[in-house]
């Protein structure tokens, strides 16, 4: 027992004295390859990884650099270091693991990506899907909720199912202000109209026939530019009391936002025959046909020089734009005056006239001559209507050429084609009109023709170069009628009735419209049908 004890103590002390003595070290970069640390010094011994290659280090470590545990610290992969306390114990190799570094903990930019558009396109995806299901859940909706699958009934609670757009027009021209329908139920209108092909274009855009509730209408959308030709011709057409049967019927106006541009649409009644211009070139006309169109035009525009004073009342309004093309020809051959976009009012309150702003001018082959040389006076109303009878007399000039007289009549041409080119300028015309002071040819054989001469007669009297000598449209439309009256009696057809309505029978009589039997006891001839009496007045 006392042998063990003496042995453990001698361990212990020789252990003291070894970690208390100096060591000796291998050291491959020192004398003799072997250093000798201080007392209670170590032996290190480290490999470290440096570019890519293993380099090992030998040497002796102080007690202070022992004390910082920095020479004795290991990294698994890129160093790794030995201290210990014995002679040479350091002699040994060592190596590093020989698994690489593991890659970092983030993910790599294929993943990253992958993370982020995955999620993206599965909820773009289903957007779209809900768009897709709300559209066709709307879509549905509307059929099962349309009785005619050309329009939405969504005007139904504005507008009487049972309507037409006649009797509709007639009940707002009767029980309200004459001035049209209201802009709740013309913007309803607008929006259930389906549009079937286009009929013209212009300056001012395009003309369609559209559809509402079966019936044709005119719709003439304006391109943005001309936005003030739409609102004036919009407001004219709402002017109190201007609905006649010689004015073109305006139904409704709109503007429809269609995202990249706006429309601009104003609905009126659609006439097949189209514009006087088009019927012109297609067709002859008899006698009784020209005057009918003749007193058709002449009671339009008196209409809308004509002043009505009264609570109710309608300001004298001159069109500016007289042409062959702004007139429309209706189904029982009398005409409407259409396009007003550049008409102007007159108030005789205070005695000025309305004109609009707008770039838009005048047809430049129908100007008068006060209009060419710039003499107009713009602050005098009168002044504007005398200007419109003239190119009336030149309206009437188109028309009379295209009369049949046993089988006789002219080529349709435009007024002063002879004497300027298809689109004269305003230099040109000032030159033939103002300078030369020339007017369109009347042929010699018009006066073999009572009618015919009368006609010559009266377009003389309405280009007078002098606006004050030019017929008032009053005056043209009490003219024109006597012709029909002379007519008939040089004819010498007994039996029927000496008047407008007369003329107006046989004329639709020869077109192939319903013929109607003429009494030979000279009573007056009621053409329901017709309604002749709300067509012309005489």
């Amino acid at each position: 027992m006392s042998y063990l004890r003496c042995s453990g103590a001698a361990l212990l002390l020789f252990t003291f004295v070894q970690l208390t003595a100096a060591l000796k070290c291998a050291c491959p970069l020192c004398v003799n390859h072997t250093c000798e640390t201080e007392a209670e010094g170590a032996c290190w011994n480290s490999v470290m990884l440096i570019n890519g290659k293993e380099e090992a280090v030998k040497s002796c470590l102080s007690p202070s650099e022992l004390k910082g545990q920095v020479f004795c610290y290991s990294s698994r992969y890129v160093s790794k270091r030995n201290c210990c306390f014995t002679d040479f114990c350091n002699n040994e190799t060592l190596h590093l693991n020989p698994e690489p570094p593991p890659e970092g903990s983030g993910w790599s930019q294929l993943e990253l990506a992958a993370v982020i558009l995955v999620p993206s396109c599965l909820v773009c995806v289903g957007v779209i899907l809900g768009m897709c299901a709300v559209q066709n859940l709307r879509c549905n909706h509307i059929k099962a909720h349309k009785q005619d699958p050309e329009e939405p009934l969504d005007d139904q609670t504005l507008v009487s199912p049972d309507k037409c757009l006649k009797e509709l027009i007639y009940d707002m021209s009767t029980f309200g202000s004459g001035s049209g329908l209201p802009l709740l139920v013309q913007r309803t209108i607008a929006r259930t109209i389906v549009l079937q092909e286009s009929i013209g274009k212009g300056r001012f855009g395009e003309v369609w026939r559209g559809k509402w509730r079966g019936e044709d209408v005119a719709v003439k959308i304006f391109s943005s530019r001309d936005e003030r030709s739409w609102f004036r011709e919009t407001e004219i057409y709402q002017t109190i009391m201007l609905r006649h049967e010689n004015i073109l019927g305006f139904i409704a106006a709109d503007n429809k936002d269609n995202g990249s541009w706006t429309q601009l649409w104003l609905v009126s009644e659609y006439h097949e025959h189209g514009s006087l211009f088009d019927y012109l070139n297609r067709y002859t006309v008899s006698v009784e046909g020209m005057i009918v169109l003749a007193l058709s035009i002449a009671s339009g525009i008196a209409h809308l020089h004509m002043e009505i004073i009264g609570t109710q009342g309608k300001p004298a309004i001159a069109h500016r734009d007289i042409k062959s093309k702004n007139i429309l020809v209706k189904k029982n051959g009398t005409a409407v005056i259409a396009d007003l976009g550049l008409a102007v009012k007159h108030d005789s309150n205070t005695n000025t006239v309305d004109i609009p702003i707008n770039h838009r001018v005048g047809t430049k082959r129908y100007m008068a001559p006060e209009i060419l040389d710039d003499s107009i006076n713009t602050s005098s109303f009168e002044s504007f209507k005398r200007a419109d009878i003239y190119s009336l007399g030149l309206v009437f000039w188109e028309l009379t050429r295209r009369c049949s007289v046993q089988g006789i009549y002219e080529d349709f041409q435009l007024p002063y084609y002879d004497q300027v080119q298809s689109d004269p300028s305003v230099d040109d015309m000032r030159k033939v009109v103002c300078e030369q002071k020339l007017r369109p040819n009347i042929p010699n054989q018009w006066q073999s023709c009572e009618a015919l001469r009368v006609m010559g007669k009266i377009m003389r009297e309405c280009w007078y170069a002098s606006p004050a000598a030019r017929l008032t449209a009053l005056r043209v439309k009490k003219t024109v009628p006597q012709m029909g009256q002379t007519l008939m009696s040089t004819e010498g057809k007994k039996g029927y009735v000496t008047d407008i309505q007369s003329l107006l029978t046989r004329f639709f009589s020869e077109q192939g419209s319903p013929t109607f039997y003429t009494p030979q006891t000279g009573e007056t001839i009621y053409l329901d049908q017709l309604d002749v009496n709300a067509v012309v007045e005489v």
